[in-house]
C-alpha cells in the first residue's frame, strides 16, 4: 500500500466495504480487513432475570407481547394515569383476548417480562378470567417433573458405563477453533465447551445440541468429529436425507482441509463400487470421519476404532434405524443435533433422556425465517 494513502476509521455499521471511482475513495470493513466477523455482544436480559426493568418499560412500544406471570400473554398498551382511593398512579395497560383491559401497577413490575417465544410467529394472547393459563403453567409444572424423574433414572444408568474418556484439547483442536472466521455466539461457545466436558469424561456421551437454522450447530459437530479424530478414533455422521449427506460433506471437507483428516461420504448417489471402496476405507481406518444417511447402520459397515456418532435431526429416523442406534451406542459418545424440539415428554419417551444443550442466541444480522406452502411455481423456484 502507498504509504502516502490516508486511512480514516468511521464508526458506522457495514455489511461489507465498495470503492467510490468518483471520490477516488476505498472502504473497508473491519472484518476485511482482519478476516474475522465483528464480536457478538450478549444482551443483558440473557444474564438476570427475565422479570421486565424500569429501563426496558421505556423501551416496550405499544403492540408488543408481554407475560403476566398470573393473566398469561397479552399485548402493551403504554403507561396511564389512574385514580386510586384519590391518588393518581402510574399504570402499565395491558389488552388481553376480546380487548380485554389490565391495569399492573408501576410497583409490580417483577409479574411481568417480556414475551421470548418463537422468532417471527406472533403467539396466542389469553383470556382475562378464565382457568386457561393456571392449568397451562399446572401442566408445564408436572411436565418438569416427570422429565426430572426420568432424567435421574436415565442419567444414573448411563453413569454406569464405561467409554472413551479423550484427552483435553491439543494444539490440533485450538487451531481449528481460531481459523473459525466468525465469533462464536455465547450459547455456541458453552454448548461447544459442554460438548467437550462430556467427551472428555469416562462415561459415553449423550448430549443433544438444540437450535434453530443458522445457530451454528454444524460447527460444534465438526469441533467434536475432530477432537475425536485428534485422539486417534473414527467419527461417524448420521444424517435423514441423501442431499445433507453431500452438504455436511463439503462443509466438513471445507473446514477440515489444512488439517490431517480424510473425510468421505457415501449415498445412493454414488455408485455401489464407490460405497464398497468408501467402507473397506473405513474398516481400515483410512477414512476419518464418515457421513451418510441410514446406510450408515447397515450390517455390512464396519468401523476400525469409532469414537463419536453425531446424529442430524434424529426424529426423522424410523423406528428400526433408532433400534440400531441404540445398539451403537452402547460405548460410543453420541452428539444430536435439531432444529426441530418436539414436545419434551414425547422427546424422552421416543429418544431417552441425554445432556440438552439450548442454542438461543442468533449470529448477528440473522432473520427470521418464515416458511411458506406453494403450489409447484417455476417463477418462484428461479
Amino acid at each position: 500500500i502507498d504509504k502516502t494513502a490516508r486511512f480514516t476509521p468511521v464508526n458506522i455499521p457495514l455489511r461489507e466495504g465498495f470503492l467510490d471511482p468518483t471520490l477516488q475513495m476505498a472502504f473497508y470493513t473491519d472484518h476485511q480487513i482482519f478476516d474475522r466477523f465483528y464480536k457478538y455482544k450478549l444482551k443483558r436480559g440473557y444474564q438476570r432475570s427475565q422479570a421486565i426493568t424500569l429501563k426496558e418499560l421505556r423501551d416496550l412500544k405499544p403492540g408488543d407481547f408481554v407475560t403476566h406471570i398470573d393473566h398469561g400473554i397479552g399485548k402493551y398498551a403504554g403507561l396511564e394515569k389512574v385514580e386510586v382511593n384519590g391518588k393518581t398512579q402510574e399504570m402499565i395497560r395491558l389488552v388481553y383476548a376480546d380487548n380485554d383491559l389490565l391495569y399492573v401497577n408501576i410497583n409490580s413490575l417483577n409479574r411481568i417480562a417480556k414475551y421470548s417465544g418463537k422468532d417471527g410467529t406472533a403467539p396466542r394472547m389469553n383470556k382475562l378470567g378464565t382457568e386457561a393459563w393456571d392449568k397451562l403453567k399446572k401442566t408445564t409444572k408436572k411436565k418438569v417433573k416427570d422429565i426430572a424423574r426420568d432424567l435421574i433414572k436415565l442419567y444414573a444408568l448411563r453413569k454406569s458405563q464405561v467409554g472413551t474418556a479423550f484427552d483435553p484439547d491439543g494444539y490440533l483442536e485450538t487451531e481449528l477453533e481460531a481459523s473459525f472466521i466468525y465469533e462464536d455466539t455465547p450459547d455456541q461457545e458453552k454448548a461447544t465447551n459442554d460438548v467437550k466436558r462430556d467427551m472428555e469424561a469416562p462415561h459415553p456421551m449423550d448430549r443433544l445440541v438444540c437450535g434453530d437454522v443458522g445457530f451454528g450447530k454444524t460447527e460444534i459437530a465438526i469441533r467434536a468429529a475432530f477432537k475425536a479424530v485428534a485422539n486417534g478414533k473414527q467419527a461417524a455422521v448420521l444424517v435423514p436425507t441423501t442431499i445433507l449427506a453431500l452438504q455436511h460433506f463439503k462443509t466438513f471437507s471445507g473446514r477440515l482441509k489444512e488439517f490431517p483428516c480424510t473425510v468421505d461420504y457415501i449415498n445412493r448417489f454414488k455408485t455401489n463400487k464407490q460405497i464398497k471402496d468408501t467402507l473397506a476405507a473405513v474398516a481400515d481406518g483410512k477414512v476419518d470421519i464418515i457421513i451418510g444417511t441410514h446406510r450408515l447402520l447397515s450390517k455390512d459397515v464396519k468401523f476400525k476404532d469409532l469414537g463419536i456418532m453425531i446424529i442430524d435431526e434424529e426424529q426423522k429416523f424410523g423406528v428400526t434405524s433408532k433400534e440400531k442406534l441404540r445398539a451403537l451406542r452402547v460405548n460410543v459418545d453420541t452428539l444430536t443435533l435439531t432444529a426441530t424440539p418436539i414436545p419434551r415428554t414425547l422427546h424422552f419417551s421416543l429418544m431417552g433422556a441425554r445432556d440438552l444443550s439450548i442454542m438461543s442466541t442468533p449470529p448477528p444480522n440473522r432473520q427470521a425465517v418464515n416458511t411458506e406452502l406453494h403450489v409447484f411455481n417455476d417463477k418462484l423456484i428461479q
